[in-house]
């Protein structure tokens, strides 16, 4: 376990009440009041109340999470894929936890791994259901779209296509409507993981192998196997996935990124301030001079982080629309 030395007494009032750690408060708190306003502004699920089309919407997303990108591959590779990425990731956060206890937690690597750790154990429980869907129904649920600004859209059904699926629910039974609902509620977590963890797994990474690796890890830091998967297995794992699945990757969504850092913060900040402990990155040390610039410098890496998955996304969808033209249903 990589620990470094305490450099000053954390717990007393003048390490706190200081123009240092006034800047680094308006780095963490700013960016995460304008993500609370960006989720109650564009989240679906806080604006669809009481709107017919986008409650038929958002029941019809909920075949995202388990469909795959092409319409030729089965949802049966990508529960494979889940499974397979579970079973590695899995002993690899147990060998942790194992070796080291549970002070692992206190990293926001660990934070984020156990992130993509639960990302494919859910996706692996929404893929086996979906594969009972497919197999059931013998057909993907009609495709719909995404608005970057409004979440999700589908164009509203006419004629006799109307007619059936207003059938369909007026004759389904209650239990069949809450199960949908629930269902409906769990992809949507399912997404907001994904997205979160998407962005948190390229900051973490790129900010161990930029920053930490050369400059930290002779000094401070050990290097071992353990180490050295947690900062790239979980990146190449997501973006395997993310080649397969058929997940939207709305812009404002980097609002649960940004919150999810910023929570991390929060939680150092009271550990800190009630032991005097030593930090686990030491750009998150509120003593040093620079730490305001550290603070900004990170912040700003979030749109970067979250701006390269949103590249990777816009590139598939770009090749497979071009090389996939009839298959491809994103």
């Amino acid at each position: 376990m990589q620990q470094l030395m305490v450099t000053s007494d954390t717990t007393t009032l003048s390490y706190w009440l200081n123009w240092r750690v006034l800047l680094c408060a308006i780095w963490v708190f700013t960016p995460m009041v304008v993500a609370f306003f960006l989720i109650r502004k564009y989240e679906c699920l806080g604006s669809c109340k009481g709107k017919t089309q986008q409650e038929v919407a958002h029941s019809l997303c909920s075949n995202q999470p388990w469909r795959s990108c092409l319409n030729q591959i089965h949802p049966i590779w990508l529960l494979a894929y889940r499974l397979l990425s579970f079973s590695l990731l899995l002993p690899i956060l147990i060998a942790k936890v194992s070796r080291n206890g549970f002070v692992m937690f206190y990293y926001y690597t660990q934070w984020t791994f156990t992130s993509v750790t639960i990302y494919f154990g859910f996706g692996s429980l929404l893929s086996i259901y979906g594969c009972y869907l497919y197999h059931k129904t013998g057909f993907y649920e009609p495709h719909v779209g995404r608005d970057t600004e409004q979440g999700y859209y589908m164009p509203l059904p006419h004629g006799d296509r109307a007619n059936e699926l207003e059938k369909r629910k007026s004759s389904e039974p209650p239990e069949e409507i809450h199960s949908s609902q629930a269902a409906s509620i769990c992809c949507y977590l399912f997404q907001v993981i994904f997205q979160m963890t998407a962005g948190a797994v390229m900051l973490t990474d790129s900010i161990y192998w930029i920053i930490i690796f050369p400059f930290l890890t002779m000094r401070d830091y050990s290097l071992d196997f353990l180490t050295v998967n947690m900062h790239t297995l979980n990146a190449v794992l997501l973006l395997g996935d993310t080649a397969l699945n058929c997940l939207p990757f709305p812009w404002f969504r980097v609002s649960y990124f940004i919150l999810w850092t910023g929570f991390f913060v929060i939680f150092q900040w009271i550990v800190h301030a009630c032991v005097s402990i030593w930090w686990p990155y030491p750009f998150l040390d509120l003593s040093s001079s620079y730490a305001p610039l550290w603070y900004l410098l990170v912040a700003m890496m979030h749109i970067p982080s979250y701006g390269l998955f949103m590249l990777f996304i816009k590139i598939k969808h770009n090749l497979l629309t071009k090389w996939f033209p009839q298959s491809y249903s994103c």
